[in-house]
């Protein structure tokens, strides 16, 4: 079975499709497991992040598609043309570009690097990791350093974390003004407010499901901010101007009719609000409130392209180190293949060398000459060792011209000429 990848990005699906097939880290071991018992996947790891979800495995694509249906609940019709299947060669590539930040919404970005160890994390955890996985992604870690450390691939990006601010800048002309609610304590809410509490806001709330985790985060962040739990919700939301959400909750937190109602208390005046999550927190019909401006992932791209060009520069260097570390990993994958061959050749040798010296020694003890046992002896293990290759060569396998080839090239043979 080979290295495949299938997976789905922001470049191929929007976020109604990547939200359907996206594994919050509490289904993760779950679904390693439930992969790794599928016919034909032999290893497996799940990258699930806001922008992408890719099955990395050893196995075959077919077994894979299906799993997800069944996983997902969803017919293949549903998410299949939005999906795309990479195998061997591409698959490396594939994985070396996303360790780097090549294939991610904002080129270069180090956050993906981070997910991309936890889900390698998760799954020597669940024991989906074996030979050929394990060292993919010791050479996928080692290319993203590589790349990191001799490119400036990294050095002009601007971050999620750095758009939402740029993206809150564009509506509202001060920061230090409003008033800031985030939804979640992980990873990326506390980036996002790591560059929101550069800014001062007038008052920053971080709201929880586990409330100790949002006090944390809240004593991490360079201004004041309070903690409250997810069920105050409804009564605080219209405090905010800004209400920037990402959680691992497979179903939206915050619905239409919270924000219709909040949006009342304040008299109308607008909210900005960011759904950073796949699947999404915040329900969709909030877009259709005239005084809610609903911004998804998928909407930064604009903003997050800023300084581009130096980046792409960057990145074709990047795509040079590459290219030679595919290479190399290839050649690794050939020479893995081959040694096993080897060390079968030499056992089958061995064996034919002990049954003729086995049968040497007998003649010997029953007082032939030994000039004639070793005759014998030489006769025999000739016969032995190029039984194979003379049996492979009959006259139909001059019709193979590899094989005959390989023949000549073996044993160092020259064509006879006419």
């Amino acid at each position: 079975m080979s290295l495949t990848i299938v997976g789905l990005n922001h470049q191929t699906a929007p976020v109604a499709v990547r939200e359907r097939l996206a594994v919050s880290q509490q289904d993760l071991p779950q679904a390693l497991l439930s992969l790794l018992g599928t016919d034909d996947i032999a290893e497996a790891l799940i990258l699930s992040t806001c922008n992408r979800t890719e099955i990395y495995a050893v196995g075959q694509p077919e077994s894979i598609v299906r799993w997800l249906s069944a996983f997902h609940r969803l017919p293949v019709a549903d998410f299949q043309q939005y999906l795309y299947i990479y195998q061997q060669q591409d698959c490396v590539r594939h994985a070396f570009r996303v360790s780097c930040g090549l294939n991610s919404m904002v080129l270069g970005e180090p956050q993906i690097l981070g997910q991309l160890k936890d889900a390698i994390r998760a799954a020597q955890e669940c024991g989906t990791l074996n030979s050929q996985l394990n060292m993919l992604f010791q050479r996928t870690l080692s290319v993203a350093k590589e790349v990191r450390t001799k490119t400036d691939v990294g050095g002009q990006s601007v971050s999620m974390a750095a758009a939402s601010v740029k993206l809150a800048e564009q509506i509202f002309p001060k920061i230090a003004d409003l008033n800031v609610l985030f939804i979640g304590a992980g990873e990326m809410i506390e980036l996002i407010a790591t560059h929101f509490a550069a800014k001062k806001p007038k008052l920053t709330t971080i709201a929880n499901r586990t409330v100790s985790r949002a006090e944390n985060l809240s004593q991490k962040l360079d201004c004041t901010a309070n903690a409250v739990g997810l069920d105050r919700l409804p009564e605080i939301l219209h405090h905010y101007d800004v209400v920037i959400a990402s959680t691992g909750s497979p179903l939206p937190i915050v619905g239409k009719g919270i924000v219709e109602a909040a949006l009342k208390k304040r008299r109308y005046t607008p909210m900005f609000i960011l759904d950073m999550a796949v699947p999404r927190d915040i329900e969709p019909q909030v877009a259709d409130l005239s005084d809610a401006f609903l911004y998804t992932v998928d909407d930064m791209t604009d903003i997050v392209n800023s300084g581009k060009a130096s980046r792409q520069k960057a990145a074709k260097q990047a795509e040079v180190l590459i290219e030679q570390q595919v290479a190399a990993f290839i050649d690794w994958q050939k020479s893995r293949l081959t040694v096993p061959l080897i060390r079968r050749l030499r056992d089958d040798a061995e064996q034919a060398r002990q049954f003729v010296l086995a049968n040497a020694m007998r003649q010997l003890a029953k007082g032939v000459p030994a000039e004639e046992v070793l005759e014998r002896l030489s006769v025999q293990l000739t016969n032995k060792l190029l039984h194979a290759p003379t049996k492979a060569l009959n006259p139909n396998a001059f019709d193979e011209e590899d094989l005959t080839d390989a023949v000549r090239k073996i044993y160092h043979l020259q064509e006879d000429e006419e």
